[in-house]
């Protein structure tokens, strides 16, 4: 389905920001390749932070899981390592890029990837008039299950990665076509709602011109 990988993250945190303090505490990163995930990299992080209660309660990560997890400076070059050149993807995408750019230039580390498609607008854009596009609301939109625990990284960049594979699939059908650049998502994320379809018109017509 897609013509080259994309890589679905979601880091769960201590904070809302990096600009208050927040630092990461958890990470998953999925590698999507065609239609399916095709490798998984998940890890508890160390951040050397103390973890607010409510954070606790939301996520289920305790002081203790943190305090034992592998450091912030074997996980994060791994995991720049992990991404590579491909797509990145995330639900609210400027959330997870923030932290991702934060805890890299704490290490000196150059995230290298090739665009950034965020599913809460990409959704928007395919699935206009849904009641709301938070995570998991949205999920029941699609019938997407959960497989773990809401609030934590596997399960949900595992929901947001089908998320964005049922977006390709509805562009594929719509405007039958076999695949989808991760490109055309990281375009059409920039763009207005109402100049979203003209565009796609455009787009797979010369497509289809090339052909």
């Amino acid at each position: 389905m897609f013509e080259k990988p994309v890589v679905m993250i979601d880091f769960e945190t201590s904070g809302n920001s990096p600009a208050t303090g927040g630092r990461v505490t958890e990470v998953a990163a999925l590698r999507v390749e065609g239609g399916q995930v095709t490798e998984r990299f998940v890890s508890l992080i160390n951040c050397g932070v103390r973890i607010p209660s409510m954070i606790t309660e939301l996520t289920g990560i305790t002081q203790r899981m943190v305090d034992n997890a592998p450091p912030v400076a074997d996980v994060m070059p791994a995991l720049v390592d992990f991404i590579g050149d491909a797509t990145l993807a995330a639900h609210n995408a400027s959330f997870d890029a923030s932290f991702l750019h934060m805890e890299s230039d704490r290490l000196g580390l150059w995230p290298r990837y090739d665009g950034l498609i965020c599913s809460v607008k990409l959704s928007r854009r395919i699935f206009p008039g849904l009641p709301s596009y938070s995570l998991g609301k949205l999920a029941r939109s699609l019938d997407i299950r959960f497989r773990g625990a809401a609030h934590r990284a596997e399960a949900d960049a595992e929901v947001s990665a089908i998320l964005l594979l049922k977006a390709a699939q509805a562009l594929c059908e719509r405007y039958a076509t076999p695949q989808i650049d991760p490109q055309l998502l990281v375009r059409v994320n920039q763009l207005s709602a109402a100049k979203v379809a003209p565009f796609l018109s455009t787009y797979f017509g010369q497509q289809g011109v090339r052909s």
